[in-house]
């Protein structure tokens, strides 16, 4: 490596109520001399700060333009409402979209969920973050439908939640651009996946492939080794075999010359 060259590196993105503490912990453990860098970014512009280069991978809200970015789709969250702790609806366990009929739902500029149509009564505005849309519940002016990682990254002491079953639901990818599939991608997709340190689909680390190498070289010594004795010990038991067969020959011969009349001198 020259001077002008900086040490590897890794740098990824993750977008709110994504924790990326284990993978990052692992990838510590496994790549020690390659830094990871952890950024949080905004949902929405996640897929920008990919496609400019501001990160080498992200860990992503599923969907993202297939014809830019690559995704590997991890998981996919439940959806819950985050309302008052003394609000009606936590008398349920469990409600659907058509129990917020009556309710003021709140529709942030950054909501991650997608809604063809939002149940409930549309607020006046829209909060610009889910942050201030949490804000709005808390003060009794509405609901707010989240992933559950959010409503658990926006906890408060006031408020609770409750699993809405058919609302839509958030899937989380770990996303990079289609031409920049590096050797370091691909490590931290072995790690997301959960392969080990010496699966066969990932890079092996330097010391694994130096001992692979190692190996490989004692057996093609062995190899040539072995190649060369046996064209010698072809010829040794072939010989044998014809001493064998020549022999039996010539044994018949004398046991035939004894067992005739006795030769005349």
């Amino acid at each position: 490596m020259t001077g002008s060259e900086a040490p590897p590196s890794f740098r990824l993105a993750y977008v709110p109520g994504v924790t990326p503490d284990k993978w990052a912990r692992i990838w510590n453990e496994r790549l020690p001399d390659v830094p990871l860098t952890l950024t949080q970014v905004p949902a929405a512009g996640a897929a920008g700060v990919l496609l400019d280069g501001g990160a080498d991978a992200g860990l992503v809200r599923l969907p993202v333009d297939r014809t830019l970015l690559s995704a590997i789709p991890l998981y996919t969250e439940t959806t819950v409402v985050l309302i008052p702790k003394d609000h009606l609806v936590t008398a349920a366990e469990e409600v659907t979209v058509a129990d917020l009929a009556d309710e003021i739902v709140l529709h942030p500029l950054d909501d991650v969920l997608g809604w063809e149509r939002l149940p409930g009564r549309p607020a006046l505005e829209r909060p610009a973050t889910t942050a201030d849309a949490v804000e709005l519940v808390a003060a009794g002016i509405g609901v707010l439908l989240v992933p559950l990682s959010l409503a658990r990254l926006h906890h408060r002491k006031d408020l609770t939640y409750r699993t809405v079953t058919d609302a839509p639901a958030s899937g989380v990818a770990l996303s990079w651009p289609e031409d920049a599939h590096t050797d370091l991608v691909e490590d931290f997709i072995g790690i997301v996946r959960g392969r080990t340190v010496n699966s066969t689909r990932g890079r092996q680390p330097e010391p694994a492939r130096a001992k692979e190498g190692k190996q490989t070289a004692r057996k093609q010594t062995a190899g040539k080794q072995s190649a060369g004795k046996q064209p010698g010990g072809a010829r040794r038991g072939t010989g044998s075999g014809h001493r064998g067969a020549s022999g039996g020959g010539k044994g018949k011969g004398r046991s035939g010359g004894r067992g005739g009349k006795p030769r005349r001198h």
